[in-house]
């Protein structure tokens, strides 16, 4: 692929200069600027068919997807990773993992799940973890928050933050996101924890937030910046959005359900003109 701009040259004459840039394919393509986007919100091969000449870099975000919540607690984003690396001719095997279901309350009765993995560029992030029934929030990417008098689950180093923990089986705690840890809630008023905060690459979106914590007694909370799901307050969890790795909002007390966590995504961009 060869993208050109024109310079006047000496005398009369106009030479052509063009930009050596990576030839590839996969995933959803876009173009920004002076930049390429691949997006994979599935799995499926990353294909390299040409180094660049004036720029081989790639650069790569790898996003589990996010755990699924329970009563109150909610889960945690998926692990979050960046990196770049030289490009080569070759196939990159691209990972994509969904999200961890939330807790079914209507029989028969199905428990919450972690999020599952996503990898590439020799990254394998793990998925989100849960809240769970027993009131510890599971371990993680980032970790559930706790759904009763429990701590949170803790994160995977370097991939996230620790979920909140609860002193009371009235609330539930934050889900832990990319950007921060999930909240931990001490009482009645501050029952509507929120989510660990998500992060933004290159391309200025935010992922991986932690789901928001849900209180069985006030109505409303609210997941992380990076799109968690929203606590249910006295009704069902919201689910971590789609290709966000983002984790599921707590719902309220029983009967109510938990929520899915979103599933994950992996993004390449490379330079493909001249600044």
């Amino acid at each position: 692929m060869s993208f050109g701009y024109t310079v006047l040259g000496f005398g009369s004459g106009i030479s052509e200069v063009s930009y050596g840039a990576i030839e590839a394919t996969g995933g959803t393509e876009t173009e920004v600027g002076i930049y390429k986007y691949h997006t994979f919100n599935s799995s499926d091969d990353f294909i390299v068919t040409a180094t660049g000449t004036d720029s081989n870099t790639l650069q790569y975000l790898v996003i589990a997807g996010g755990g699924g919540s329970h009563w109150r607690g909610a889960g945690g984003a998926g692990g979050y990773r960046t990196g770049e690396a030289s490009a080569s001719v070759q196939t990159y095997s691209i990972v994509i993992g969904a999200g961890g279901r939330g807790m079914r309350a209507a029989s028969p009765y199905v428990d919450s799940a972690n999020g599952y993995t996503s990898s590439g560029f020799g990254l394998s992030n793990t998925g989100g973890g849960r809240a769970t029934n027993n009131g510890a929030g599971a371990s993680g990417g980032s970790g559930g928050g706790a759904s009763a008098s429990a701590a949170g689950g803790a994160a995977t180093a370097g991939q996230g933050n620790a979920g909140g923990s609860c002193n009371s089986s009235s609330y539930g705690a934050g889900g832990g996101g990319a950007g921060g840890a999930g909240e931990s809630p001490t009482s009645h008023a501050e029952a509507n924890a929120d989510g660990g905060a998500g992060l933004a690459w290159l391309d200025g979106t935010y992922r991986a937030g932690g789901g928001g914590g849900s209180g069985a007694v006030y109505p409303y909370s609210y997941g992380g910046t990076g799109g968690g799901g929203r606590g249910g307050g006295n009704t069902d969890g919201g689910a971590g959005g789609t290709n966000t790795g983002s984790g599921g909002g707590g719902s309220g007390n029983s009967p109510n359900s938990g929520a899915w966590g979103g599933s994950g995504v992996v993004i390449v961009r490379y330079q493909i003109a001249a600044a």
